[in-house]
Formats: C-alpha cells, sequence, structure tokens
C-alpha cells in the first residue's frame, strides 16, 4: 500500500497533472467571479479530456484496474 501511494504521489507531479491542476484552479477562480470566457472554456475542456483520455487508456493498457483491491 506505501508503494502505491508512493507511486500515485509521484504521478500527481507530472508536467501533466500539474497543468491540470493549474488550469483547474484557474477555471474555479473564474466560476467564482463568472469571468470565464470562450476561448478559455475550450482551452481547459481540451485539456481535461486529454488528461482523462490519456488516463484511461493508460489504465487499460496496464489491466484495467486502479489496483486498490
Amino acid at each position: 500500500m506505501n508503494q502505491t501511494l508512493i507511486k500515485r504521489l509521484g504521478n500527481l507531479l507530472s508536467v501533466k497533472s500539474l497543468v491540470t491542476l493549474a488550469l483547474t484552479a484557474v477555471f474555479a477562480y473564474m466560476a467564482v467571479t463568472q469571468t470565464i470566457s470562450r476561448d478559455f472554456m475550450t482551452v481547459y475542456t481540451v485539456v481535461i479530456a486529454f488528461y482523462f483520455g490519456t488516463q484511461s487508456q493508460k489504465d487499460a493498457l496496464e489491466g484495467g484496474g486502479n489496483g486498490d483491491s
């Protein structure tokens, strides 16, 4: 279990994850201040779709599970 936690923390610090987390923070701020532009929404949607698309593809290649069982 400890190895799994370390691996997940390492994955969280990847550049792709950091960009996604930063964009999500900006999106949350813009949502609260009600200043979300159409251009930002397009970029955010593409990044989130790419992140979760590659994540699900990677999970499928590794056996389809998340290793929590």
